[in-house]
């Protein structure tokens, strides 16, 4: 980066991806400060560790050190509208403006990055991979697509080490600005359709992302994909899943709430006796991509590994305990940040697993009016698989009303029994009349922010 520059403006700094960066250049010392819609916890904690943040797109708000070009580098998300008054300002005036993506990838140039890519799983897969590097003597700076419950924090930090960790997002093809050392790529089912148009421009995207793979480098894919990579010379290509590939498990053990198998690698390598710290299934495919992408550095220490497996705790809105009583009839709130319809079956499917005997009731928040008319009968099917299921409204995030598209081209596709069509508004509520065994809420949207009050309810209750 342009050494002149000693302050970086964040338009869109609420979100999880930009906090890290945020954090990541107040460590290195630089003035950090930003805009986003809506104060939230994130945005608190934020400030409170030197970023400043405004809430009204007002150019006048603009700290005053941070409106001159040649000292000031400008960072945004696809997500800001075009009519943004600040960005407008920061255009119009010859500001050095780079997506958050292009300063990923200038990170990734100057580092070993293991880039974890995929419709879903990249989550968890760059945060296990991340805690396992970080338990390792080489350690790794790292760039989370959420808070990992371990460190309190979406960022690891190291002076040393040479790997950079991140979250490949596909969103608006944001990935192609990388340089990876190792790739990842767990799962290509079609989302974002808004962007990409059709499976085949998806697929595309992610054939492309191999590209540009380091030709020193490798790449890991999950067995069975459509995709067809498109790797440089020299570059290695290694699959893997929970019963076969180069990479996967074997001799799994389950039992008294816990998953235990051990890790096979390509070259014959065994590590024994790997217990998840959060025992659902997909977490057993999930290790496996982290282990191969941190394996192939040759810097991993087995046993610190296995460890770091052990005692992973998971990224907050990943398959995350809010509350769980004892016994057996105790009760479960399990929140997920599940928004695509083979995450939400993954999710519902590993609740019924741990709780092959109770009523697994689903609240549900769809995420984005595009992706429900896209995969509204999917999303049903997924559902349907829950004993009782409560729908809200669907969350709009960066997208306007679609006409004919609401939650009801959902619901009335579900084939369970027991549903009800609600708005977020009056969740609480309903789950103080409903005696649930076991809740899963689930969605990328504001549902997670009613867990404390549901939770409250039930201590109340009892």
């Amino acid at each position: 980066m342009n050494n002149k520059k000693t302050n970086i403006y964040f338009v869109g700094a609420g979100g999880i991806g930009m906090a890290a960066l945020e954090r990541y250049f107040l460590s290195k010392g630089y003035k950090v400060a930003g805009y986003d819609r809506t104060p939230s916890a994130l945005t608190k904690a934020l400030e409170d560790e030197g970023v400043a943040i405004v809430y009204d797109d007002d150019v006048d708000l603009i700290p005053e050190e941070f409106k001159n070009p040649d000292t000031t580098l400008v960072v945004y998300t696809p997500a800001i509208p075009a009519d943004h008054k600040g960005l407008n300002f920061f255009q119009q005036g010859g500001f050095e403006i780079l997506k958050r993506a292009a300063v990923l990838g200038m990170i990734t140039r100057d580092s070993k990055g293991l880039c974890f890519a995929g419709t879903h799983g990249k989550t968890t897969t760059s945060s296990m991979a991340a805690h396992i590097l970080n338990s390792c003597e080489v350690g790794c700076n790292a760039f989370l697509g959420g808070i990992l419950r371990n460190y309190n924090s979406n960022l690891l930090l190291s002076e040393t080490s040479p790997y950079s960790v991140i979250e490949a997002d596909e969103y608006d093809r944001s990935f192609h600005q990388l340089v990876p050392y190792i790739a990842v790529i767990t799962s290509t089912d079609p989302d974002h359709l808004d962007i990409y148009g059709t499976e085949e421009a998806y697929l595309e995207s992610f054939a492309h992302f191999t590209e540009l793979i380091r030709e020193d480098g490798a790449l890991v894919v999950h067995e069975g994909l459509k995709l067809k990579p498109r790797v440089a010379p020299g570059v290695k290509v290694y699959t893997y899943s929970r019963d076969e590939g180069d990479f996967h498990a074997q001799n799994i053990r389950r039992g008294n709430g816990t998953i235990t198998f051990d890790f096979v690698a390509f070259d014959g390598t065994v590590i024994k006796d790997i217990e998840l710290g959060v025992p659902v299934e997909i977490n057993i495919e999930n290790a496996i991509a982290s282990l191969a992408g941190c394996y192939l550095t040759g810097d991993m220490q087995l046993d610190k590994a296995a460890e770091a497996m052990g005692s992973f705790m998971g990224p907050k809105r990943r398959f995350e305990f809010w509350l769980k009583e004892p016994g057996e009839n105790g009760r479960a709130v399990i929140d997920d940040y599940a928004h695509h319809p083979d995450e939400l079956t993954a999710s519902i499917n590993s609740v019924k697993s741990l709780y092959p005997d109770r009523k697994i009731t689903v609240a549900f928040q769809p995420h984005l009016f595009s992706r429900t008319r896209d995969f509204a009968p999917e999303f049903a099917a997924a559902l349907s698989l829950a004993h009782q299921v409560i729908l809200l409204d669907i969350y709009p995030a960066r997208e306007l009303p679609i006409e004919g598209v609401t939650s009801q081209i959902v619901f009335d596709e579900i084939t369970c029994s027991e549903k009800v069509l609600i708005e977020k508004g009056e969740l609480v509520e309903i789950l103080k009349n409903i005696n649930f065994e076991v809740l899963l809420t689930v969605g990328a949207g504001d549902i997670c922010n009613y867990l404390p009050q549901i939770c409250e309810n039930v201590v109340k209750g009892k």
